[in-house]
């Protein structure tokens, strides 16, 4: 009888343990699973796109050639397409005067011609070839990462947000030169990055120590 009791009594917490053990490892599992979880990115990648086409545009309409007949446009083998004389614009894009008709920021048609419209449409304009290349890859290491951890409606209101506070910030502080770009936009992407690694922080510092 005695064997009978140790043996009921060592056997017992055994089952125990490894019943709890199979719960922890399946609730465990599903914690990693739950974490892993990410959503689909389509929103950055559609506003890549988007900048990319309005730069098309935007050269399209700017028509080097034909403003410069003696010559001076950059890349001439591409036509209508070519770019202004790195003199006029050392970034490979159109002229001052194709920005502004397009809807550069500019503080005297926003404040005093009513042209509050420029604020958003500043965001979707790039100065050149280099300016739109490093403001897309930005968008595309930061923008796309934040998209598949937090969804398309936080990130995306979050882009629009900042690109909207970085023109109202232009046109208070830089009032005497047209300005164009999504840097107001990425800067809020970074920093809505910079604060999600500052919260989780703990989080990040344990999977590195596993």
């Amino acid at each position: 009888m005695a064997a009978v009791d140790i043996e009921s009594r060592g056997g017992g917490p055994e089952k125990n343990v490894s019943r709890s053990s199979n719960n922890y490892s399946s609730s465990s599992s599903f914690v990693v699973d739950d974490s892993d979880a990410q959503w689909t990115s389509w929103l950055m990648p559609m506003f890549v796109v988007a900048n990319i086409a309005v730069f098309v545009v935007m050269m399209y309409v700017n028509d080097c050639p034909k403003h410069h007949r003696t010559g001076g446009c950059v890349a001439k083998f591409l036509g209508r397409f070519s770019f202004e004389p790195l003199r006029l614009n050392p970034l490979f894009g159109p002229s001052n005067p194709t920005l502004d008709k397009l809807g550069a920021l500019d503080w005297e048609k926003v404040v005093h011609r009513h042209q509050g419209w420029r604020l958003v449409t500043c965001i979707w304009l790039h100065a050149g070839v280099i300016h739109v290349a490093v403001n897309m890859l930005c968008l595309i290491l930061i923008g796309v990462r934040l998209e598949q951890q937090f969804g398309f409606v936080r990130i995306g209101i979050i882009f629009l947000l900042s690109g909207f506070g970085g023109s109202v910030l232009s046109a208070l502080f830089i009032q005497h030169i047209v300005t164009v770009g999504a840097s107001g936009a990425l800067f809020g992407l970074l920093g809505a990055m910079l604060s999600e690694l500052l919260t989780n922080w703990s989080l990040y510092t344990n999977k590195l120590l596993l």
